[in-house]
């Protein structure tokens, strides 16, 4: 994918004053979206659909957008789109520590501040997902501590900008999901402009070292 202008990085949409309820909303079907297209997924579209009538713009338009694409595409397309969306692209990584450590060992270290926030909130993690997966922590910030799970998505605004940005670029579908996160986080200023367009041009990190020592649990447990 060529860099990313950084006049782009003013297209985000315009965050919105959400209260407590209508943030974990956005936050839980994003993160539910988001994540590997099931049988499951799929049977819950309808109270996902239902669960964002009443959510302000962007976010009800964005997550609407994204959730009637996967009502209307048959299961065995989503999941090689899936693939092609999030596996096959550097600046489309789930993994949010990805974006500013790549495959390094300082990764390993950033990703021990999503486990302590998961440890402090008094969740019991389990070896299926690192915890860093955004889908890991939209659920955390919806359903167990908003205050730590904002302030993670904060910490990692840049990447979540460039994954916005990267999907919107590729037009994917799974666009929306990013745009009404995005929308309900202040607005980028100054020195978090600069650190997105940065990212978009250079990527992350290509260092390869290893992450075994540093390969850590989700919080997720069983998907509903």
């Amino acid at each position: 994918m060529s860099p990313l202008p950084t006049m782009r990085i003013g297209r985000h949409a315009k965050a919105q004053v959400l209260d407590p309820r209508q943030r974990a909303i956005v936050h839980r079907v994003a993160g539910l979206v988001l994540d590997y297209p099931t049988v499951e997924l799929i049977a819950g579209l309808p109270s996902l659909c239902a669960a964002v009538t009443d959510l302000p713009e962007p976010a009800q338009s964005a997550l609407t957008g994204i959730v009637d694409h996967l009502e209307g595409t048959p299961l065995s397309q989503l999941t090689v789109d899936y693939v092609e969306a999030f596996d096959m692209r550097r600046r489309a990584c789930l993994y949010l520590t990805y974006y500013g450590h790549g495959d390094t060992r300082q990764r390993g270290l950033a990703l021990l501040s999503f486990k302590q926030a998961y440890r402090d909130a008094g969740l019991e993690l389990t070896d299926e997902e690192l915890p860093d997966h955004l889908c890991v922590l939209l659920e955390f910030a919806a359903t167990q501590d908003p205050e730590a799970g904002l302030r993670l998505l904060l910490e990692h605004r840049a990447g979540l900008e460039v994954l916005r940005l990267a999907l919107i670029d590729a037009d994917s579908p799974y666009a929306g999901a990013l745009v009404a996160v995005c929308s309900t986080l202040p607005p980028l200023v100054g020195d978090e402009r600069e650190a997105v367009a940065r990212l978009a041009a250079e990527g992350p990190p290509d260092e390869a070292v290893g992450l075994e020592p540093y390969t850590l649990p989700d919080a997720r447990g069983d998907r509903p």
